[in-house]
């Protein structure tokens, strides 16, 4: 089995993520490739795909939506899961937050299995004036490593249960 893991992360955080989720998804038995949405490859050759973006001021990362724009008809014809970062804080600690507008349609465009949200980072020294003063307050690195591994391994779970059924 075959996994695509797709990207679009400014700082670096989701990125981490996706690194996260396709490790765990190794050691659960499936072959996985990790690349930037604004690089990645077609779905065709893939069982399945997890796409990630990271949240800025409730929109997802413009490299993650135009990839499942154009890939739209491909992804509904395969597995797909999304996930989302970059709350701070303890701001969903416990709970997953519903996607934000632009991704709740996305997901329904590709008829997305799941969608996620973990909690992002954001460093201190930051290039937009906007994210240097959320920065000046909530840098830090809030990712749950546990979490994401935890739903990587539900996702290569589907996913292979998927291909047997």
């Amino acid at each position: 089995m075959k996994v695509l893991v797709a990207y679009g992360s400014k700082y670096g955080g989701t990125a981490g993520i996706a690194e996260t989720v396709a490790e765990q998804m190794r050691q659960d038995g499936l072959e996985v490739d990790v690349r930037p949405a604004s690089r990645s490859l077609k779905p065709d050759p893939y069982d399945a795909v997890v796409v990630g973006g990271a949240l800025y001021r409730n929109r997802w990362h413009r490299a993650a939506s135009m990839y499942v724009r154009r890939n739209r008809k491909a992804l509904r014809d395969r597995p797909t899961y999304l996930f989302s970062s970059g709350p701070l804080a303890d701001a969903f600690s416990g709970h997953n937050p519903p996607p934000v507008p632009e991704v709740r349609l996305l997901a329904s465009r590709v008829d997305a299995r799941e969608h996620i949200t973990f909690n992002g980072c954001l460093p201190a020294k930051t290039r937009r004036f906007m994210d240097r003063a959320v920065a000046s307050t909530l840098a830090g690195d809030y990712r749950d490593r546990d979490e994401e591994r935890a739903w990587a391994h539900h996702v290569a779970d589907e996913v292979k249960t998927a291909a047997t059924a």
